[in-house]
């Protein structure tokens, strides 16, 4: 969430930033202004007015020790009024804090001076290519047949026990999952995340606490009985361990990893970009997330990339970097660099992962704060990627190594797969 200080003091660039990101209502800054002015003007009456009451109930002490209970009653009366009068500020306050509040909570965060123009993913900049793309024989096959070929994955009963979009792994094909699971969080704590197994449904407070509310209602699967709402991803359970903290400052930067099923309704998703597993309501994901000192949230940022770069690598996947366009960004987001694998079969790159940096957006929602050698408080900043989001990771992995006698794992895989090949 923005700061409402920030706001006022840095009216235009917000507004250049947000334009930036194409965020639809400029207007609002200008009324979350306005009722900064009205929230300041109140809390200024309110601190006058309490200080006059202050100074009339001790009034009324020394007019009681002096004898004088006329002028002691005078005062007492005056003190019922101011307290009446008072009332009615804090109610009068209450209101505009909550308007302004409102307003504020639907700005997204502002993209960081790095964030390249544009409104699409076509205007995404590349950063960088690695890897190499295979040569596929003539014959060779998307994934979604090589997955009836090789019986890993049933659709069909997977739609029937639950719905489209709901895969049911089988056999070699959850073993693949398994292993992914495992390298990936071994991987992960290897290089100093603490590994969580955290709940798979959060309440508003935490979805809100990441920005998921009020962005993406319709996109998160809702309890509506009991109000809770399945995880989109591990990032919003994680992040919320620490809200409404105070780390000390020894304690940063916190590094956290997490398996975790996914759930996203995808409303509206259509055509070739869902078959297979190119597109799923459940899917299983490997999340890394860093609370850090503010002044290294940038250092972080680009150590995430690195450490996500590594495992494509060790997958001997061919992939690229995109640093996001403004207008292709998420809600929460100052920074976001995309993964992307090539998936030989489709002739297409897929998205595997996003490593972003969100600064004190979410932590300020969530009064994620530590402590300094001084002892002042100050809030941390938030970053988090995927490590990595396993369908499209699968589906490249089995149309780029497909053979004539079957698939063959990157080697990094045999062990924790038990074999070198499907």
């Amino acid at each position: 969430m923005l700061q409402i200080t920030f706001i006022r003091q840095n009216t235009e660039l917000v507004k250049e930033r947000l334009n930036l990101k194409h965020f639809g209502d400029l207007l609002l800054v200008d009324m979350a202004l306005e009722l900064d002015e009205q929230v300041r003007k109140l809390k200024v009456k309110s601190e006058t007015l309490q200080a006059d009451l202050n100074a009339a109930s001790k009034a009324i002490g020394q007019l009681m020790g002096k004898g004088e209970k006329e002028a002691a009653a005078q005062k007492k009366l005056e003190v019922t009024q101011h307290k009446s009068t008072m009332q009615l500020l804090n109610d009068q306050l209450g209101i505009a804090e909550k308007e302004l509040y409102e307003v504020i909570v639907k700005f997204p965060n502002l993209p960081h001076a790095s964030v390249p123009k544009g409104n699409s993913p076509e205007e995404n900049e590349i950063i960088r290519e690695g890897g190499v793309k295979p040569t596929l024989p003539e014959n060779a096959l998307p994934h979604w047949d090589l997955i009836k070929k090789y019986d890993l994955v049933d659709f069909e009963t997977g739609a029937k026990i639950t719905g489209s979009g709901f895969p049911l792994y089988k056999g070699r094909g959850a073993k693949l999952q398994r292993a992914l699971i495992q390298y990936f969080l071994d991987y992960n704590t290897a290089a100093g995340y603490t590994e969580y197994l955290p709940p798979l449904m959060v309440n508003e407070a935490s979805a809100y606490g990441t920005g998921q509310l009020p962005d993406k209602e319709g996109q998160m699967y809702h309890a509506t009985e009991d109000n809770l709402y399945l995880i989109p991803t591990a990032e919003v359970p994680l992040t919320n361990i620490y809200r409404d903290e105070i780390v000390k400052e020894n304690e940063v930067p916190v590094k956290m990893t997490a398996y975790t099923p996914c759930f996203r309704r995808e409303a509206g998703s259509f055509g070739s970009d869902v078959r297979g597993l190119n597109r799923v309501h459940q899917f299983d994901k490997v999340e890394i997330i860093q609370l850090v000192h503010p002044e290294k949230s940038y250092v972080v940022l680009e150590e995430m990339v690195a450490h996500v770069e590594t495992l494509l690598q060790s997958l001997q996947l061919p992939y690229r970097i995109l640093r996001l366009c403004g207008g292709d960004m998420g809600f929460t987001s100052a920074l976001t660099y995309d993964f992307e694998v090539y998936s030989a079969a489709q002739q297409k790159w897929l998205e595997v992962s996003s490593v972003s940096n969100f600064e004190n957006f979410q932590t300020n929602r969530m009064k994620i704060r530590f402590k300094n050698t001084e002892g002042k408080t100050h809030l941390l900043h938030s970053l988090n990627g995927s490590s990595l989001a396993l369908p499209r990771i699968v589906a490249s992995l089995l149309e780029n190594n497909q053979t004539s006698s079957g698939i063959e794992l990157p080697a990094i895989l045999h062990n924790y797969f038990g074999a070198s090949s499907i």
